[in-house]
């Protein structure tokens, strides 16, 4: 089983620099500077939030979810976890988190998956692969549709079967649940916040979270 580390943040939301919230199924882009902390709050709970990180001075250095899972030795993300680039940076470190792990082997749903795991007639539905096209194409800033590769899913349950397959499952959040990262270098944040509706990924029924961001020299 994996281990879960619990560790809760000692910074105060009145103190953060900015506060976003984003709706089910939208998109959200913004950089985060080194040394800033973000943190993404489950607000109603069972909510999974796909997110992609990038060097927001090259978007060809991106997070990588292989390379993450070999240093840290862990398929679950929880605290203490460094988030590790394809050109082996660390983009950010969890600092903070208070639903104990995250997944990252999961992907991102698409209208082609929906079609393929569900039903032919689920094609039709929004899915995160959309949201982050979305998202890159309001940021007007150089990233393409080929950019959007691994993402993590933040809150998402993705037990591994004894036989080396994936199952999604009941999250593991509770309402006012949180991960918090600090920036190791300047990074750019690509939320979808998932609007799945077939699987018990988001409890069907998809719900708000909050983005907070506080400056470095905020502790």
């Amino acid at each position: 089983m994996a281990t879960i580390h619990l560790q809760i943040s000692p910074l105060l939301p009145e103190a953060a620099q900015s506060s976003f919230v984003v709706e089910a199924g939208d998109p959200f882009v913004h950089e985060i500077l080194r040394g800033q902390t973000v943190r993404i709050v489950d607000l109603e709970g069972n909510q999974a939030v796909d997110t992609l990180f990038y060097n927001a001075h090259d978007y060809s250095d991106r997070y990588s979810a292989q390379d993450t899972i070999r240093e840290q030795g862990n398929i679950y993300l929880t605290t203490g976890t460094r988030l590790i680039s394809t050109e082996g940076n660390v983009l950010l470190t969890i600092t903070a988190d208070t639903c104990g792990r995250h997944d990252t082997l999961g992907g991102a749903c698409a209208q082609e998956s929906n079609m393929v795991r569900y039903a032919l007639e689920k094609r039709h539905m929004h899915a995160c692969r959309q949201s982050f096209l979305r998202g890159i194409q309001h940021w007007k800033r150089g990233l393409e549709k080929r950019d959007i590769t691994s993402n993590i899913n933040f809150f998402m349950n993705v037990p591994v079967t004894p036989d080396g397959g994936l199952t999604f499952e009941d999250g593991v959040s509770e309402a006012g649940k949180y991960v918090e990262l600090r920036a190791g270098m300047d990074v750019l944040m690509v939320i979808s916040n998932c609007p799945q509706l077939n699987n018990p990924c988001n409890a069907y029924n998809p719900t708000p979270v909050q983005i907070l961001v506080w400056d470095e020299h905020v502790r």
